[in-house]
């Protein structure tokens, strides 16, 4: 076991050393004392932004983690002028963010295993046509998570929407609306469950 335990700390070394020469090659601007755990999957554009604030953790390793994360991280913009942001002190662990136009998470908070952010749907309803769907790009609304906000596993947040500073999404929650500060929301749709001011 304590040879098993050597051995993965070597591999995640050299993982760690190839993956932040990539990062060079790509248009990220990573700040101090950023932590990764295995590699995320990055795929940006050549004009998109992927902007990691100090002491940030983007962990995409199952082993250690409190519960079971389905993939790797997922940072995504590939598209021109497209921005995620991730702010100081918060951790990312195993999920998703799709960014069109903007995503931005604030300071200090904790997002976990097999959340998915997006600020566009794939797709428009096209009701009047549907047969042209398949060809069709949907709205895109900037994501804005504020500081201190705390998603439960499993959240989907879903284009437009704004999550006020504090507040805590429970597990499997789909956030369609804003949600204020320092509430407790949940469900699908999502509700308030607690007020906390």
């Amino acid at each position: 076991m304590i040879i098993l335990k050597y051995l993965r700390k070597i591999i995640n070394y050299l993982e760690r050393k190839e993956f932040q020469e990539l990062l060079k090659n790509l248009p990220i601007k990573v700040g101090n004392n950023v932590v990764f755990k295995k590699n995320p999957i990055i795929q940006l554009h050549p004009d998109a932004k992927l902007i990691i604030g100090n002491n940030a953790t983007i962990n995409s390793d199952n082993y250690g983690y409190h519960v079971n994360m389905h993939s790797p991280c997922k940072l995504m913009a590939d598209i021109s002028n497209a921005i995620i942001k991730i702010g100081d002190n918060t951790r990312f662990h195993g999920s998703c963010i799709h960014a069109y136009k903007r995503v931005e998470i604030g300071n200090n908070c904790l997002i976990a295993a097999n959340c998915h952010i997006i600020d566009g749907n794939g797709h428009q309803a096209s009701f009047d046509n549907i047969e042209n769907r398949i060809n069709t790009t949907g709205e895109v609304k900037e994501v804005v998570i504020e500081d201190n906000v705390w998603l439960g596993t499993g959240v989907v947040v879903l284009p437009g929407v704004t999550i006020g500073a504090g507040s805590i999404i429970s597990a499997n929650s789909v956030v369609h609306k804003d949600i204020p500060s320092m509430v407790i929301a949940g469900g699908n749709p999502i509700k308030i469950i607690k007020d906390l001011n």
